[in-house]
């Protein structure tokens, strides 16, 4: 991973959120410039929708209101992470180039009248967006407000894979770069299977609808090439921009806490700092443990590197079924849990509320009420305390736990004709919880990045699995880690073609297993677990498992399995692997994990917290901080290790213990810590 402009140190945690001025007139945006240096605001993103304002005709570009923007930004202290405005091409582009508009798999083609309405691949929707580009760049590139340069905006948010003929030709065109011969593609995607041999590459189509199952390496191919064709659109903004001003970083916003089409691992690798947009339901009481596990990934997507929370709303979104707003100290919790997991940055979606649009009904850090509102009231005080706590900016989060998480086998473990059906993010979430609630931080990493610094490396599911993985985690065990491996990994390789020899083929050594055959459960069904005398449920999977040196830890209590192996435990070289053919639940789960722990010596931020108060530190090169948040509804006390300064609150002494209200949230420095941290993270 090259970092060639890697962001500055930031003096502060940076606080703002995206201003649309285009929707406003110079009365309202000079009210908003007051506004936002009343409420702490240091950055905002500008731009993101202003392609049609600024060019309104082809090739004829007014930036004068523009300028003017970028002016009142800059005399009011406020910088800009600033768009290429090209993420909602104007209505003339598609009116002149409808062919530029994407294609569903079906064939039915998008029409404009929303966003992101282009063919990722289209060479006329590239022209267009690299000229005003061009545009943007010459004219910004030295002016005083641009502090981070914002590429395009929530790629594959909407228009994730183009099934067009444009897309077509060119997926033929990556895949003569993969693979060189025909030959070499039939072999990759199994064609001798229901007469699908190729003879010539103009034979080969995007996987569009067909009158059964696709070929399953067909569609891993192409999300594959639909993940480089964005990249492409990014790639070649990135390029235009580095061009006119290549010591500013480069950022884009990743959607969602995490995406199936975009591979954020290998787009890290192309930006200078990474930005995550997270959008937590406040109906669900366990929201912030999946973000939590959004925000361990992006943090781990640049080695550990703090990211930008760039997007999140002040209150409801508009866009759910049911929207319910965040209550009162919700905000702040979330946004205090973001810098804790590691961004120096905090953002919402948006700074105005907009009046009309699809949008109209998402809050806003300024209301349709106005300033005397509730949520600008706690937008405020939030500013005011993160320009308080100039010293977090640039601290890293490390983590003794490592979850493995993969792009293309979540792709493929998702796709058709299976044993079951698994959704792998709801996998990662029976995982990653258990960790979670036993206060235990984690890196989410890919399964190709060097594991030995880790104590624990946890595989929810890698259903597809190189041989070079199976030999790293096979290593990492030999070499005295704790690995933990859940069912169905193992089985396929880059392919989709299935290994030989019992399942899963290329761990079968460090598992000290072999699965013969895989008894998914049916839907909402369960099976009794035996472990340590006690019985538990599981669910989803069984499988029948033949031990080949394995220990046998929990055995299926009934049905067909009744008395086989259900969790194994395999001493191997200095380390051990634990198995799991099944789903135990949550508190059976949570046990299981707690055994691994035990063996690989990885404990918690602290001990005996109480449940629902999150603790994370993040360390400098002076200081440790100690973030505890209180997710719970009841008051909770916390013992410190040693004593800490409450950043948050009275800094004239030390404390020793607080008591956290619910939703409230401590930040301490600690001159050092009684258990050890890694002075870098691990694993890289």
């Amino acid at each position: 991973m090259t970092e060639p402009h890697q962001i500055p140190n930031l003096p502060k945690i940076l606080f703002g959120g995206d201003y649309n001025p285009e929707q406003w007139s110079p009365s309202v945006r000079a009210e908003d410039m007051t506004l936002m240096v009343e409420a702490g605001v240091s950055l905002v993103t500008v731009g993101i929708f202003s392609w049609a304002s600024v060019e309104p005709r082809p090739g004829a570009y007014d930036f004068g209101w523009f300028d003017q923007v970028m002016d009142d930004l800059a005399d009011a202290g406020i910088s800009a992470s600033l768009a290429t405005m090209t993420a909602s091409p104007p209505p003339w582009l598609s009116h002149l180039h409808p062919e530029i508009l994407p294609v569903r798999p079906d064939g039915t083609r998008l029409w404009p009248g929303s966003r992101q309405h282009y063919c990722p691949s289209s060479p006329v929707y590239r022209d267009h967006a690299g000229r005003l580009v061009e545009q943007v760049a010459a004219r910004y590139a030295g002016h005083p407000a641009l502090r981070i340069w914002h590429i395009g905006n929530e790629y594959g948010c909407h228009t994730r894979q183009c099934f067009c003929d444009v897309s077509a030709a060119e997926f033929r065109r990556w895949l003569r770069e993969r693979y060189g011969e025909i030959d070499a593609l039939n072999r990759a995607w199994s064609t001798t299977f229901w007469s699908q041999r190729y003879d010539d590459w103009a034979e080969i189509f995007p996987p569009r609808t067909t009158p059964t199952f696709a070929n399953p390496a067909q569609r891993l191919d192409f999300a594959r090439f639909s993940d480089d064709a964005i990249l492409a659109c990014y790639l070649a903004e990135r390029d235009i921009i580095r061009g006119h001003s290549p010591d500013v970083p480069v950022t884009t916003n990743f959607t969602g806490l995490v995406h199936k089409p975009i591979d954020s691992y290998k787009w890290a690798a192309e930006q200078d700092v990474v930005s995550l947009d997270s959008y937590p339901d406040p109906y669900d009481p366990r929201a912030h443990v999946d973000a939590a596990f959004g925000y361990d990934l992006i943090r781990s997507a640049r080695s550990g590197q703090p990211w930008l929370l760039m997007e999140q709303a002040p209150g409801a979104v508009n866009w759910r079924e049911r929207n319910a707003p965040k209550p009162p100290e919700t905000m702040r919790l979330w946004s205090w849990q973001a810098v804790a997991q590691g961004a120096d940055a905090v953002m919402f979606f948006q700074w105005r509320q907009a009046v009309g649009g699809a949008e109209k009904f998402h809050s806003a850090m300024v209301p349709h009420g106005g300033a005397d509102t509730r949520i600008h009231r706690e937008v405020q005080a939030l500013g005011r305390e993160f320009a308080g706590v100039a010293e977090l900016a640039g601290t890293r989060v490390h983590a003794e736990v490592a979850v493995l998480h993969d792009w293309d086998s979540w792709r493929a473990v998702e796709g058709d004709a299976h044993p079951g059906v698994l959704d792998l993010l709801e996998t990662h979430r029976a995982h990653y919880a258990p960790l979670f609630d036993a206060h235990v931080t984690c890196d989410v990493v890919p399964p190709t990045v060097d594991l030995s610094g880790y104590a624990m490396v946890v595989v929810p599911n890698l259903y597809l699995m190189s041989a070079d993985v199976a030999v790293r985690l096979t290593r990492y065990v030999e070499a005295g880690g704790c690995l933990v491996v859940s069912f169905f990994s193992g089985i396929v390789d880059e392919c989709e073609r299935a290994y030989l020899g019992g399942y899963p083929a290329p761990l079968r050594d460090v598992l000290g297993l072999r699965v013969d055959e895989f008894w998914p459960l049916p839907v909402d069904g369960t099976v009794q677990l035996d472990l340590a005398g006690e019985r538990h449920s599981a669910t989803i999977w069984s499988e029948w498992i033949e031990t080949e040196g394995a220990q046998v830890v929990a055995a299926f209590a009934d049905g067909e399995l009744a008395g086989r192996p259900a969790v194994t435990r395999h001493e191997y070289g200095a380390g051990v692997a634990w198995y799991l053919g099944t789903r135990p639940e949550p508190m059976a789960m949570r046990t299981l994990l707690d055994l691994a722990r035990a063996d690989a010596g990885a404990g918690p931020v602290l001990p005996d917290l109480p449940a629902g108060v999150q603790a994370v530190v993040r360390s400098g090169a002076e200081h440790s901080y100690l973030f505890l948040l209180n997710h719970g509804g009841e008051p909770a006390s916390v013992a410190l290790p040693v004593p800490g300064v409450d950043l948050l609150g009275d800094r004239s002494r030390s404390v020793d213990a607080v008591v956290l209200a619910p939703r409230a949230v401590t930040v301490l420095r600690l001159s050092a810590l009684q258990h050890a941290h890694h002075e870098t993270s691990p694993g890289r």
